[in-house]
């Protein structure tokens, strides 16, 4: 067993892991974060992304102790039931998600693009998220979601 720290959500936590720990098992069993979710466990489908020093990253194919020092963000860190990150309300605004599996990390990644190119067309948002695998195909509805996200954002901004 190893120690290891780690910030996630703005939180640090201090754990003994085994040294071959992956990390969306650690933040899903130890911390108990289901919004990491574990799909094929290949780095091929995107579920497992979280935001680790504001870069997508695939949790299922990182070693836990690769983390420490790092700024993790999951799902669960971006807003809540009561106060949904724009993002997430135009998900649910746009049902930009059908069975919900893949959501978690497609607005993780969407929150990584609009940051860096908030303007993007459909086709730049479809390359963007082109590491993730919606099985049940609401792809359009996600692009129209994202495009609402860019447009809430940019209202939110321009009231600050």
């Amino acid at each position: 067993m190893i120690k290891l720290k780690l910030k996630v959500n703005g939180n640090i936590h201090e754990l003994e892991i085994e040294p071959h720990a992956i990390l969306a098992d650690v933040l899903k069993k130890e911390l108990g974060l289901i919004g990491v979710r574990v799909s094929c466990g290949e780095g091929e489908c995107g579920a497992c992304t979280i935001l680790m020093d504001g870069k997508p990253v695939l949790a299922c194919m990182m070693l836990a102790m690769q983390a420490e020092g790092k700024e993790l963000l999951t799902i669960e860190g971006l807003g809540t039931y009561e106060n949904l990150h724009p993002i997430q309300e135009a998900f649910v605004e746009e049902h930009g998600f059908q069975c919900g599996f893949c959501t978690p990390g497609i607005i993780l990644s969407t929150k990584k693009l609009l940051e860096t190119k908030p303007d993007s067309t459909p086709s730049e948002i479809a390359m963007s998220l082109s590491g993730h695998i919606c099985r049940c195909g609401a792809y359009p509805k996600i692009i129209k979601s994202v495009q609402k996200a860019a447009k809430k954002l940019e209202d939110n901004h321009g009231k600050k």
